[in-house]
């Protein structure tokens, strides 16, 4: 290409390619400086002071870890307190009980009622009156005898009871004795402690219902033997009283002859 025709090329032509070789030395200028060119700087004392503070909040999570688990702990342990006991011996304590009220209750003649007692005294175990009949003194007689044969059956059907809930309130002790050993909390100990004095308590009455009936029994009997000493004495007194002595009147035997 001669001068002529490189002067003739428009401006912007020559622009271009001025633009085309400085282009190396642009890319040049922005390619990455070599891996050597950095320098890695190494701090112990900061490293160090980053695995402490490392260490230390791993301790903290553990103990805040320890804490959670002590907390749950506990309200297991709070659970088990306030669980209630699955066994309940009640309803057999109280059938215990109402089979030997029942019993007390059946007391023949003469019931364990203050009212009664004092009418039946002043009536048939009272003192004997001069003016009653024979036939009267009998009738009462029977009737005394009637009542203390009635307290001893009385006494007796007692024991028989207390003696049959013996085996019940065995069954019953041994069951709350394993319920108390085994007892997951305080409330369930409780618990079974307390239907053990309940059981106690049902054995105290049986006891108390069977020295009642003996001494009803008793009393009855001993009340019998002064009423019949008391009426002897009276029967004795009209034999020994003066009368009109002996009054002869007439026999007849062997069909009126």
């Amino acid at each position: 290409m001669t001068s002529a025709q490189f002067a003739r090329r428009p401006l912007t032509t020559l622009l271009l390619a001025g633009s085309c070789l400085a282009a190396p030395v642009a890319i040049t200028a922005l390619l990455p400086t070599p891996a050597q060119a950095w320098r890695i700087v190494y701090d112990p004392s900061n490293y160090a002071q980053n695995v402490l503070t490392a260490a230390r909040t791993l301790e903290q999570i553990d103990n805040q870890i320890r804490s959670l688990q002590n907390e749950a702990q506990m309200l297991i342990n709070q659970a088990q307190n306030l669980a209630s006991l699955p066994y309940s011996a009640l309803q057999t304590l109280q059938q215990n009980v109402r089979k030997t009220q029942q019993l007390l209750a059946q007391a023949s003649s003469l019931a364990f009622e203050v009212g009664q007692i004092d009418q039946a005294f002043q009536s048939e175990y009272g003192a004997v009156s001069l003016s009653a009949t024979e036939t009267q003194m009998v009738a009462d007689a029977r009737t005394r005898w009637e009542n203390t044969v009635g307290g001893l059956q009385d006494a007796l059907k007692v024991q028989a009871g207390v003696v049959g809930n013996i085996d019940s309130n065995r069954a019953e002790m041994a069951a709350l004795v394993g319920e108390s050993q085994g007892a997951e909390g305080a409330l369930q100990a409780t618990q079974a402690g307390n239907q053990l004095l309940a059981l106690q308590s049902q054995q105290l009455s049986d006891l108390i219902a069977v020295i009642a009936a003996n001494g009803r029994a008793e009393a009855l009997s001993e009340a019998e033997r002064a009423t019949a000493a008391e009426q002897g004495r009276v029967q004795r007194e009209r034999f020994l009283a003066p009368g009109t002595g002996y009054q002869p009147g007439n026999a007849r035997m062997f069909n009126g002859n």
